[in-house]
């Protein structure tokens, strides 16, 4: 089957005090967790997106530091943003995907901390990315950006 590709998806990752800002999502009645973020809107850049998107969907202003990972899933790049907190009230966003429940067709979207040591012993997607910010948090971030692709479920 043909996909026209989906423009990027700009990807926070937010870590505090071993805790990292997850969305937790509940869709026809499955739980799991995502990292923050979403697309990339017409004419911004990725950087931007990802500072958008913390706002939109956590209620926090953030800064970038750096890009440290680009996965590709059917046909659309993820951009993968290590950013610090520079203000905001967690759990404010005004992103209107935030007020859906979890028995509409696109399910819930709830921002949640989660302990780092979570990353890998609940159901987060991308698993592979999960794994990879928790080996980064405890051994450090290296300079270069991991690539991967994801596998469709």
């Amino acid at each position: 089957m043909f996909r026209k590709k989906s423009k990027p998806r700009a990807v926070v990752i937010l870590i505090e005090d071993g805790q990292i800002a997850m969305i937790e999502r509940r869709r026809f009645g499955r739980l799991f967790y995502v990292f923050p973020g979403g697309g990339v809107e017409k004419e911004e850049d990725l950087k931007a997106a990802a500072v958008r998107e913390a706002k939109e969907e956590l209620g926090l202003d953030v800064k970038v530091l750096r890009l440290v990972a680009r996965s590709e899933y059917i046909g659309r790049s993820h951009f993968y943003y290590l950013v610090e907190c520079s203000g905001g009230d967690f759990g404010t966003g005004s992103g209107k995907e935030l007020s859906r429940s979890s028995d509409s067709e696109r399910g819930s979207v709830i921002p949640v901390w989660l302990s780092v040591e979570d990353l890998t012993r609940l159901p987060v997607l991308p698993e592979q990315m999960a794994s990879y910010v928790s080996q980064c948090v405890t051994q450090g971030w290296p300079d270069e950006v991991l690539w991967f692709d994801e596998q469709e479920e």
